[in-house]
């Protein structure tokens, strides 16, 4: 297959990459690393020679190897235009990609499963410890959001507007990822406005972690 996505059913950042991958209407060979098996499959040597951070998603098509999942997501928008993840205009498209840094630069690095696993292991902290530390940084960017997109006259049914961006690729797996940590989410009521006009889409739904191959 012309496209490989080397990733794992439950991270966010392999989400990000099968939502994009699935509004582009794109086939991909799907390739399951699992992070938390054997001590963590993105570990091997076979897998660093993919990636030498040791992380998941790496995209491969046409002899080129991506990683990154917001590099990634700009380079299907700028080999598959259509349908465009990103606004024409300049402030627009500016604005889009704020928004998906703040999920993917702000919240996200805080919580993903290396800081998660430094916490538990090399820290010693507990488990309720740990779960604060991920609840404290969700909260915090989860409303800096809310406030954004409750108040920009450019969110509509999804971020920016009426069609989804790179912006929603990013948020619907955060909010999925905080539901796993039992985050209270009823004080959002336009990122839970945007996830339902995202989940009503088969694109997102079946980018979903749950069906995927590897699920668990």
């Amino acid at each position: 297959m012309e496209i490989v996505l080397y990733n794992y059913f439950r991270s966010s950042a392999s989400y990000r990459v099968r939502i994009a991958l699935n509004l582009k209407q794109l086939d991909y060979e799907y390739r399951p690393v699992h992070l938390t098996r054997a001590g963590g499959e993105q570990f091997a040597p076979e897998f660093r020679t993919l990636n030498p951070q040791s992380l998941v998603p790496v995209l491969e098509h046409r002899g080129k190897r991506l990683t990154q999942s917001l590099a990634i997501l700009e380079y299907l928008e700028d080999v598959w235009p259509e349908p465009a993840l990103l606004p024409k205009a300049a402030a627009e498209r500016a604005r889009v990609r704020a928004l998906a840094l703040a999920v993917a630069c702000e919240i996200h690095p805080l919580n993903n499963l290396r800081v998660l696993h430094y916490l538990s292991g090399t820290v010693g902290a507990p488990t309720a410890v740990k779960d604060d530390w991920y609840r404290h940084w969700v909260t915090l960017g989860l409303e800096a959001l809310e406030r954004e997109l409750g108040d920009g006259a450019r969110t509509a049914e999804f971020c920016h507007g009426s069609a989804p961006t790179i912006a929603d690729c990013c948020l619907i797996p955060q909010l999925f990822n905080a539901r796993r940590f039992a985050c209270d989410l009823s004080s959002y009521p336009t990122l839970l406005a945007i996830e339902q006009h995202c989940l009503a889409l088969p694109a997102f739904r079946d980018a979903a972690p749950e069906r995927q191959p590897d699920a668990e």
